[in-house]
């Protein structure tokens, strides 16, 4: 009975208090995959980058999933009251030690100063994006401080030039490219209204079993059995290192493999393992 008082009391200093066991999920804009149906003279291009993805809704940043990222206060003090969409960068290749980073839980202050968070989008806006575009290089202006940029927006005349862009960011070990539609207005789905172009593709599956490896790899994670969202089922063999050999994404995990189209069957073509799903 105790314990029953107890629990009744919690969840009324909870109802008054305003506190929530449940976070908050940011609603944002996602991309479709690129294709050549489009007419690209209405698009905006920009870099792809291999960051994690930081939504500031006006007091503090949170991850796509909705976790809090702790930041320095200097960090995020001179961001405005109102939402904003960007990412938080390191640098290209620079993904694994940035995510470290943020993960820890205390606070670096000399790894922040090499962070920049760039802003690709206002959330909040009714704005097309092209009028968006203006107003995000007017808040970073007004902000004046290195670490907060705005992404560089581009126009490109035809789909081989866009290729040829491509070729030059993978080259310098960029991701790959943004496409932006200008007459559009932020809408927190998927739509052809952005698009994203890489060289490979990334997806994320759940762990579903291990299988143990031979020679070498005797005693150690030779492939694991991944299923996609629409319940497609294959074995995920290559891209691990030693150390991920030894210590496997546990069963039940989301990982993040990168793969070259699809084969005949819908499954993923010379698909590999990329990384465990980030919490942020």
């Amino acid at each position: 009975m105790y314990y029953h008082h107890l629990i009744g009391f919690f969840l009324l200093v909870t109802s008054l208090t305003g506190i929530s066991a449940e976070k908050k999920i940011p609603e944002l804009q996602l991309a479709n995959r690129y294709h050549d149906q489009i007419d690209i003279t209405n698009y905006w291009v920009s870099e792809k980058f291999d960051g994690v993805r930081g939504y500031w809704d006006g007091t503090q940043m949170m991850s796509r999933q909705g976790n809090i990222i702790q930041t320095p206060l200097w960090f995020v003090d001179v961001l405005p009251k109102t939402p904003l969409d960007g990412e938080l960068w390191l640098g290209r290749g620079q993904f694994d030690r940035l995510s470290g980073i943020i993960r820890r839980h205390h606070i670096d202050e000399e790894d922040w100063r090499l962070i920049k968070y760039l802003i690709f989008d206002l959330p909040a806006s009714e704005q097309t994006f092209d009028l968006r575009v203006e107003k995000i290089k007017l808040i970073v202006k007004q902000v004046n401080r290195n670490h907060i940029q705005s992404v560089v927006q581009f126009k490109l005349d035809d789909h081989v030039v866009l290729l040829e862009t491509l070729d030059r960011i993978v080259k310098n070990k960029g991701e790959g490219l943004m496409l932006h539609r200008g007459a559009s207005h932020y809408q927190n789905n998927r739509s052809d209204d952005l698009l994203k172009l890489k060289k490979s593709s990334d997806a994320e599956a759940t762990v579903i079993e291990h299988y143990g490896g031979q020679g070498k790899y005797t005693g150690l994670l030779g492939s694991m059995l991944v299923e996609t969202d629409d319940q497609r089922r294959f074995k995920l063999g290559t891209g691990f290192s030693d150390l991920e050999r030894a210590n496997p994404p546990p069963i039940g995990s989301i990982i993040t493999y990168r793969y070259f189209g699809l084969t005949n069957k819908g499954t993923p073509r010379f698909a590999s393992f990329l990384r465990i799903r980030n919490s942020h």
